[in-house]
């Protein structure tokens, strides 16, 4: 196979399930009955208590190339990668897939529980196409990559989801497939088995067409080079523009309400974003400036509270955070309402949505006195996507 060769073709791929269980069972019947006899029922309207899994999704993916499957929860991401998988079969399309396939599609999928990890080894990897001279040539690779040496001869059913996990991981990455599908169980691996599987992604995508399904845009960003954003069912954006992709996947979801706790002490009353000159703004471009102001109260007695920023990814993760006592900057309270400004000069988050917290605490930041956490949205508008949620502005020097 020459290394342009499509490898994976998903052609108006439609996929129907029914809620019911023992209604569905009568249509499996009917369905199985009518392809004996040369008819299909698959063109037909749904049938009560059916819904489209996946609904009209088209893709193809060259060697070489890592797609990115991502998604709400039920957009149909697992569905996909099953028929993908040849384990349940389109209603209506065609997949064709070429070559040697690796799949990861849920914890300790194929594993015998009873068997012991060694067995497991063998019998996964004779499934996947491996001779058994292969599979004792990689056999130590496997199980040093899947970190497990001293339980190799316990039963699976004993493993941890982590464990089952990394094992799993370690034989599709070993066979050195054509195509790899990779579901979200990598999650469940700890940091640094999760660094270990990226790094292995990106050496197997060089020889082989991969799909990651993933709700973490950070790792989308890092190893993907295609893009698809499932909704209902639908592909609502395919294409190798990833940063406009995971856009279209925040766009899917709600805005955060944010919550707002604390001892009573004190009261943000309103915070406000400004940019340019304008207030009351919900976007900027990447490097533009922006202020943050807060109108706040805090009870007489606290006389110098400490004010915190903070900024936040969708996935909730603090990415970046300013404070009045960092910045040693001293806040005298009388009372009365404050106004508070904090500029920063050149806003330089990678492109995306953001959520802003603020939090007021008192003298020793022993007591939280008001927090307004993931209370506003910010948007940062840029053409490149990185990595990193932040980018640091070096002073460069280059000799030559």
């Amino acid at each position: 196979m020459s290394d342009s060769e499509v490898l994976i073709k998903v052609e108006n791929v439609s996929k129907k399930f029914c809620r019911r269980l023992k209604r569905s069972l009568w249509y499996g019947v009917q369905d199985l009955t009518a392809e004996l006899l040369g008819r299909s029922n698959s063109h037909k309207d749904l049938r009560k208590d059916e819904f489209w899994a996946v609904r009209e999704v088209s893709f193809e993916l060259k060697r070489g190339e890592c797609l990115g499957l991502t998604g709400c929860n039920g957009a149909g991401k697992s569905t996909i990668l099953k028929m993908l998988h040849g384990l349940i079969k389109p209603d209506k399309g065609k997949i064709t897939c070429r070559g040697r396939i690796g799949a990861l599609i849920g914890l300790g999928t194929g594993f015998n529980p009873i068997l012991t990890g060694r067995e497991n080894v063998y019998i996964n990897a004779s499934i996947l196409g491996m001779t058994k001279r292969e599979i004792d040539k990689k056999f130590q690779d496997i199980v040093d990559f899947a970190e497990i040496g001293e339980f190799i001869d316990t039963p699976v059913q004993s493993y941890s989801s982590g464990m089952k996990v990394r094992l799993g991981f370690a034989i599709a990455a070993q066979i050195e497939p054509d195509i790899l599908l990779i579901d979200e169980v990598l999650a469940v691996g700890d940091v640094g088995f999760r660094a270990k599987c990226f790094n292995a992604i990106s050496r197997i995508s060089k020889n082989a067409a991969i799909i990651l399904v993933s709700h973490t845009m950070p790792q989308v960003a890092r190893v993907c080079s295609n893009i698809v954003v499932l909704n209902h069912g639908k592909a609502t954006y395919t294409g190798k523009d990833v940063p406009k992709g995971i856009e279209h996947y925040y766009s899917h979801f709600e805005s955060q309400k944010g919550v707002v706790t604390g001892s009573g002490r004190a009261t943000i009353h309103k915070i406000e974003l400004e940019s340019k000159g304008k207030k009351d703004i919900q976007q900027i471009n990447y490097l533009d400036d922006l202020c943050v102001h807060l109108y706040l109260t805090v009870a007489p007695e606290i006389k110098q509270p400490v004010v915190f920023i903070g900024f936040l990814s969708k996935e909730l993760q603090i990415i970046a955070q300013c404070s009045s006592l960092y910045n040693k900057v001293k806040l005298k309270n009388t009372g009365g309402q404050m106004h508070i400004t904090v500029k920063f000069p050149a806003v330089n988050f990678n492109p995306g949505v953001y959520l802003l917290s603020s939090s007021v605490l008192d003298e020793n930041q022993w007591e939280i006195l008001t927090q307004h956490y993931a209370i506003k949205e910010l948007k940062v508008l840029g053409e490149f996507v990185s990595f990193a949620p932040v980018q640091l502005m070096g002073e460069w020097d280059v000799k030559v």
